[in-house]
């Protein structure tokens, strides 16, 4: 039996006793337009239930298809990263160094984006912000933490066991 049989097609269920109504046109397109600043929320903890624009955009990111896009991203940057471009390019130029020694996170990333289980917006939130925002990590020389550290709490997000919605 699936979660279709318990829930209508309309309706999403996210915890018990929250249900989120169908989402408006209006508000996807908006969360679309809005993409950034919204996965920045859900990365930082903040529940997709809290507002109709975060609950649309995390509808949209935890699709398998849309995971799977940013999987295929992750896999890109592994690939394109020893011949990243210089600084001295157009180019936005990654931290090739980082992201290689980062590769064993990042692989385990893939698998747990491509994986067709439900995960939770925030991990993958976090995913995408890493690899869209020029502060992240990915980019950045003078960011704290370092790459594999903050892949890691994407990919502890992203782990199936953990309840897709926090207790309380």
């Amino acid at each position: 039996m699936s979660n279709a049989d318990f829930f209508p097609a309309d309706t999403l269920a996210l915890a018990d006793p929250l249900v989120v109504g169908p989402s408006r046109l209006r508000d996807r397109l908006r969360a679309r337009v809005l993409g950034l600043s919204l996965d920045q929320q859900l990365a930082a903890g903040r529940g997709p239930e809290s507002t109709r624009l975060l609950a649309a955009r995390a509808r949209d990111i935890v699709t398998l298809s849309h995971r799977t896009s940013i999987a295929r991203s992750w896999d890109h940057l592994l690939r394109t990263a020893p011949r990243a471009p210089s600084r001295r390019t157009v180019a936005v130029p990654v931290r090739a160094a980082a992201i290689l020694a980062a590769e064993p996170a990042i692989r385990e990333l893939i698998g747990r984006l491509t994986a067709p289980l439900p995960v939770s917006a925030q991990g993958v939130a976090i995913a995408r912000v890493l690899l869209t925002d020029p502060t992240s990590p990915v980019y950045n020389r003078r960011v704290p933490n370092t790459l594999a550290e903050v892949l890691q709490a994407a990919i502890t997000q992203l782990d199936p066991a953990r309840p897709l919605m926090p207790a309380g």
